[in-house]
Order: C-alpha cells, then structure tokens, then sequence
C-alpha cells in the first residue's frame, strides 16, 4: 500500500481503531455563520445610493425655497430618473412582471399544453457520511465493497469482513480469515440480500448465511489462485480469478463446477451479469472485455466468447450494465487507458468512447435516471457523473484523498457507498430521490433451500 495514500486517521497504527465508525470532520457549509440581513450587493445601485446620501439631502433641505414650477418639474424628473424610492440597501432581488407577448384570447396553451418542466436536482458536492476503514487493502484488481438487497452494506478490511446496516448504522463482523487464506480478496451479496459470497486469497470461496451468522460451504477446485471477483445469477454463483479463468458455480449441487469459461490470458477483475442473467461481461488484466452468452454454456468444454472487444488499452474492472437499454455495456479502462466505452452487446460494436483524463475504478448507472457515476484514482480521485447519452459533466465529487477504487448502491438507488485507498468509506446523496418508494419484491430464498444438507 502507497504511503502517500493514508490518511491521517491511517498513521495511528499503533492505536485501537474501530472500523466503520463515523469520523467527525469538520465540514464547511455555505450557510453557517452567515446573517441574513447582510444586503444583497448585486442588486444595489450604488449610484443612486450616493445620490441619497449627498446630493439628495442637500435637495430636501432646499424645498422650502423653490418655486412651485420649480418643484413640479424636480417631480416629474425624479419619476423619469426613477428616483422615488425608500430604500437604499437591497435585500431581495424582485423578478420583473412577465411580459405577455400575445393577447390572452389568442393563446393556443389550451389547445397544446406545455409540459411542466422538471426541477432542477441538488447534487451535493460533499460526502453525507464518513466511516473509518482501516486495513482496506489498496489493490485496483480487487472488489472488496458490495450493498446488498437488505440495506446492508458488506466492506473487506484486511482478513475481515464487516457488515454495516445502512438502516440503524450498526457495524458487526461476519468473519475474520485465518493468514494462510487472507486477506479477503473479493466480496459480494446473493440476490436474497442474506446470503453472501466471500473470495479469498488462497483461491477459495466462502458462503455466508449473514442473518445466522453462519458458514455454509467452502467452494475448492475453482481457481489455482486469489478469487478477485465474483457475480451472482440467481443460484449461480460466477468466479474470477488471478488464473484468468471464470468459473460458474451452481451452489445448489455438491459438484459445484458447472461451466468454465476461458479467454482471458491475466487476472479477471470485473464480472457483471446482466439483469436478464443471459450475458455475462467480463474484464480482465490482458485489457480485453468479453461477452458471454449462457446459452452458449457447457460443462463439457470451455465455453467461446460472444464478442472479445480489444480496444481498451489498459486493464478494465468498471463494467455496468444499462438499466433502461438491455443491450448496453460500459465499460473503464485503467490508467494507461483513461476511457469510457460504450458497447452494443447484441453486436460488440463500440458506440461511443469518452476519455476521462484518468484512471477508472468503477462505473454505477443511475436507477432513476439516464445518468452514469464513474470513480477515478490520479490525480484528482474523485466521482464524476455524467449525463447519459450526451456525456455530459454533471458534477465532480471530492473528498477522498487516494483511488476511489471500489462503489457499491444503496437497494433504493439513491445513495452511493464509495471507498478508496485513505482508507475511509464515503457515501454520496448523488442520484436524487426515488419518485415513488416500490415496495421491496418478495424474497425468494429457494436457490439456498438445500445448502444446510451439502456436507
């Protein structure tokens, strides 16, 4: 781990840390300390103040001595000059009255009802919250944050991992790895929201019953190497690793090994299924992206690739898939490349390319809206959100001091959970709020039905 990337919570190794505990910061916030009957500069005329303060007082003082023709015509100029007003300080800025263009009768607004526009969204430019996350292992190649379906939020700290309940805030250990194993490689939360999939160092993959609190297998045989990533399609759970093979696992059956797909030559580091579950996309070390399609599966042979796309220059972790458009992949290349890339997947052709001037990490597209959240490392380190197809800069979020290597959303969609090598935990209000709460789907628990009789 950089040196330069601690931060100053991350010096005190010889202290007792708690992990995930909020750090009180001091945050600068626009409206403390502020009057609020300090006048509004802008919209002062600073002219006519200095007229009212001077030259004006003189005016009253002199009344008495002017004609009657004479006063009639300092009135008529200072209405011309608009000159009869009270106050000098202003502390409101008053719209003008909107001007009708076109006679009231002659509208055809009934006739073409203009569309309401949608206000303007707040994009907090400052992390909601800060939790200390000591330990957290600074390795690009890795995915070691996950949120799971039951607002809880799973984070990987050296040998352990911790589970924080996004409802009441509460942190506890699921489970902590022996030093031969760790450190915990890969994490990432079944649909149920309950069980949890846990890769680790020493080429094994744990299963956790979070609500019990209780291992329920071990998965040997996948890999010869660490576990760095993991992707979940109903019962299936897919594996890649330092070996460059993926691997589906059907966690239902003693002979877990139920596909294998090869085709990268290095690490894989991001796997993604899409929400049908019939593609999965993959991104490994070699720079390569490929597209798998699981009516192509088999057990009998390696399976092919759909598409192997080749265009990204540098390692590539960030995949997301659309939500709103089936087909649609993106994907970030790491520093050498510094690129976001957007694929057809029923095709692979490369419909746009946008470069960011830096390293991508991770890629999370809005629930709500046609919008995409990239994280960077050098040399900002920052989020950035951009409007979806246009590309579009909709803000820059800042804070974190090192790479922003891992996200993770919250199940509404709204919040973002982001961690990076400072080893602190940020979490973002960047996607607004839910238009209409959906009540949570009911929880289909079968695919782990039989695990408790695997032996």
């Amino acid at each position: 781990m950089d040196a330069g990337s601690l931060s100053p919570f991350s010096n005190l190794k010889g202290q007792s840390r708690c992990p995930l505990q909020e750090q009180l910061l001091q945050r600068k916030n626009s409206k403390e300390n502020m009057d609020r009957f300090i006048p509004n500069r802008s919209a002062m005329d600073f002219d006519y103040a200095h007229y009212m303060l001077t030259d004006g007082r003189k005016i009253k003082e002199n009344q008495t001595a002017c004609s009657p023709a004479r006063e009639a015509y300092r009135k008529q100029l200072a209405e011309t000059l608009n000159m009869n007003r009270t106050r000098i300080l202003a502390f409101k800025n008053k719209p003008p009255a909107p001007v009708e263009l076109f006679p009231s009768e002659h509208s055809t607004a009934s006739a073409h009802p203009t569309k309401s526009l949608k206000p303007r969204r707040h994009i907090p430019q400052s992390s909601e919250r800060t939790l200390d996350a000591p330990d957290l292992v600074d390795d690009f190649y890795l995915n070691l944050l996950d949120w799971g379906s039951s607002n809880v939020l799973a984070i990987a700290l050296g040998n352990t991992v911790y589970l924080w309940d996004a409802s009441d805030s509460s942190t506890s250990e699921l489970v902590t790895v022996d030093d031969e194993n760790g450190p915990v490689t890969s994490v990432n939360w079944a649909p149920d929201g309950r069980h949890i999939a846990i890769g680790l160092n020493n080429s094994e993959v744990q299963l956790w019953d979070s609500t019990a609190n209780r291992q329920l297998r071990t998965l040997r045989g996948c890999h010869r190497s660490r576990v760095g990533s993991m992707a979940w399609n109903n019962h299936i759970l897919t594996t890649g690793g330092m070996d460059g093979q993926i691997v589906n696992n059907d966690v239902r059956i003693r002979s877990h090994v139920v596909e294998t797909y090869r085709g990268h030559q290095q690490e894989v580091c991001g796997l993604k299924w899409s929400a049908s579950g019939q593609q999965l996309a993959s991104g490994g070390n070699d720079n390569v992206v490929h597209i798998w399609d699981r009516s192509m599966a088999s057990s009998s042979s390696p399976t092919q690739w759909l598409h192997r796309l080749e265009e990204h220059t540098s390692a590539v972790k960030a995949l997301a898939w659309c939500p709103f458009q089936s087909n649609l992949l993106a994907t970030g290349g790491g520093g050498g490349d510094r690129t976001i890339k957007f694929w057809n997947t029923h095709t692979g052709a490369c419909l746009n390319s946008v470069d960011t001037g830096s390293q991508v990490c991770s890629l999370l597209w809005s629930k709500n809206e046609r919008e995409l959240l990239s994280s960077h490392g050098f040399t900002q380190n920052q989020l950035t959100l951009w409007k979806y197809p246009s590309m579009v800069k909709m803000a820059e979020l800042m804070g974190h001091t090192s790479r922003v290597l891992y996200m993770a959303q919250s199940p509404d969609g709204c919040t973002v959970a982001s961690a990076a090598g400072d080893e602190t935990l940020r979490f973002w209000n960047v996607f607004g709020v839910p238009e209409v709460a959906k009540t949570a789907p009911k929880v289909n628990r079968e695919p782990f039905s039989q695990l408790n009789r695997i032996r």
